[in-house]
């Protein structure tokens, strides 16, 4: 927002003067620590390795996992769209679909059935929130997936709305094999390496573990209570 700010400096040394300590004014350096166990967990895990864990986490919170090969993925994201009831569908406008060849699938195969598959359009404003609200199924693509919690990571922008992830009664994430991580740690250093390359930071960034939950009452996980009741994740083997 363009503009001109007043009285910056003044402001910024009474709150210094308050806090009783000099003015901070220049970059604070990074600490350099010695010991960094976050790194540690997982650490030399491959790629299969890191799979397995997130299989393991993912029957701790309730989430059907699939693995397949873009061969495959078509009729594994068919099966599980039957098995939830079928439409209303809302996705992501997201050009791998195409490239991971589910054209075929979204815009013939699914229409044919009489399966309403919407495509997010940011043209239309509101309109996007009501078909989000009205679908059974919402499809999203992780771009950074977190084995250790079973977490996947979503990037909004225009064309990816963040309701088609908590809005639809069940919840479907398509996951690279590529994007899988140890844990949260790694996930901040790619986020923070995207922002340096690119200068941009996603509108949104939506950190999603399986179907909605709450274990505040007494420590037992209660599913579906606020969101998307049942979720599944199919991870693709793109390495």
């Amino acid at each position: 927002m363009a503009g001109t700010i007043q009285n910056r400096e003044a402001f910024l040394n009474q709150i210094a003067t308050r806090l009783g300590r000099p003015r901070i004014s220049k970059p604070v350096e990074r600490p350099n620590w010695k010991f960094r166990p976050q790194d540690e967990v997982l650490k030399d895990a491959t790629q299969d390795e890191l799979l397995n864990v997130l299989k393991e986490h993912c029957q701790k919170i309730h989430t059907t996992i699939y693995t397949t090969d873009l061969r495959e993925l078509s009729s594994i994201l068919s099966e599980v769209v039957t098995n939830y009831g079928g439409g209303p569908i809302v996705t992501w406008k997201d050009e791998r679909f195409s490239q991971w060849g589910l054209d075929s699938l979204m815009k013939q195969e699914w229409p044919d059935h009489n399966i309403d598959v919407y495509e997010w359009d940011h043209t239309k404003g509101e309109e996007n929130i009501t078909k989000a609200e009205q679908a059974n199924v919402g499809i999203t693509i992780s771009e950074i997936t977190l084995a250790e919690s079973g977490t996947v990571v979503l990037f909004s922008d225009e064309n990816k709305g963040r309701t088609v992830s908590f809005l639809p009664a069940t919840f479907i994430a398509l996951i690279p094999k590529s994007s899988i991580v140890p844990r949260m740690t790694q996930a901040a250093q790619k986020m923070r390496e995207i922002h340096q390359q690119s200068g941009h930071v996603a509108s949104c960034i939506n950190f999603i573990t399986g179907p909605s939950n709450s274990a505040d009452i007494e420590l037992n996980l209660v599913v579906g209570v606020h969101g998307p009741v049942k979720a599944t994740y199919i991870v693709i083997n793109d390495l």
